[in-house]
């Protein structure tokens, strides 16, 4: 940061630049540095160890494309498991399915949780109080396997996997088995996969898309453009029986509307096609990806 700009850098070599407002809040928990900032451009940011994780401009562009697909994608979730998503905005999206009875919310920093209620408030909209919600902060491979039930779907919406942060070891093939384990017949798990525009989908998303190639039947990639982060950004759905492909729009349109799904912004039947719609490159860029993320070998974001 520099006088009144927020300064982000994307790659070693790539700066990206937001004129500031105001701090409105910057200190340590004990698992990494937090910022919340109020920018021009985008309102307010969380940031964590020096990366924007959401901004109040676009945040609905990520969450809607990281939860409906997979959700509208289940016939009828019912009990469904989110890792991260400290801002509330995941779980604001996975409640507006009536079909859900409950939400597992786990995450492992309450200070992020608590810091996010107070300062984004537009990103929650009161999600924590709903009395579906059971919320849990502890490490999520540590509670997925003390956990004895399973779910029907599973939102991964954590942090990237840096080397020395907190999430690195969610992303490998180990945990995605643990969670397949605790995934119930005819679920889904999602997680998003990191930057995936022309310079970056080769850092983590096509392998994250190997891995998890690994353990789940089906795998299905797609992305979208995030202005706040300066770039596409990647999602990979594993399932163990649902296509997300094979509803038409209208079928998709339908299922919103039946659950009460009506105050989405960016995502419906005619988007959900669109971003399964993966350029030529992405596509040759994974079906020549060899890594696989496991314990004893991760593969870190920048």
């Amino acid at each position: 940061m520099a006088g009144k700009w927020y300064f982000e850098y994307l790659a070693p070599q790539l700066v990206q630049a937001a004129r500031l407002r105001q701090v409105l809040y910057s200190g340590h928990t004990a698992y990494q540095q937090v910022e919340v900032l109020d920018t021009v451009p985008f309102g307010r940011l969380l940031v964590l160890d020096g990366k924007t994780q959401s901004a109040e401009a676009d945040e609905f562009v990520y969450h809607e494309s990281l939860v409906h697909p997979a959700m509208v994608t289940h016939p009828g979730p019912q009990r469904v498991l989110i890792a991260g998503g400290g801002e509330g905005a995941t779980l604001r999206e996975v409640l507006a399915h009536r079909t859900v009875r409950q939400a597992v919310m786990v995450d492992l920093d309450r200070e992020v949780v608590d810091i996010c209620q107070r300062y984004l408030p537009n990103h929650h909209q009161g999600a924590f109080e709903d009395p579906r919600v059971q919320l849990h902060y502890q490490d999520a491979s540590a509670f997925v396997a003390e956990h004895s039930g399973a779910f029907d779907v599973v939102v991964l919406d954590l942090s990237d996997p840096t080397e020395g942060g907190p999430a690195y070891l969610l992303y490998t093939q180990e945990f995605y088995s643990l969670v397949q384990a605790h995934t119930a017949p005819g679920g889904l798990v999602v997680t998003q996969a990191g930057p995936c525009g022309p310079i970056n989908y080769e850092d983590v998303f096509t392998t994250i898309h190997r891995t998890m190639s690994a353990v789940f039947p089906s795998v299905f990639p797609y992305r979208v453009y995030m202005p706040s982060f300066g770039t596409s950004w990647g999602f990979v759905i594993g399932s163990l029986d649902h296509n997300p492909l094979g509803l038409t729009a209208p079928e998709i349109d339908q299922r919103l509307e039946k659950r009460g799904v009506r105050t989405l912004r960016h995502y419906d039947g005619l988007t959900h096609h669109g971003l399964f719609a993966l350029p030529k490159y992405i596509r040759q860029g994974i079906a020549r990806e060899e890594r696989l993320i496991t314990r004893d070998h991760p593969v870190f974001a920048f």
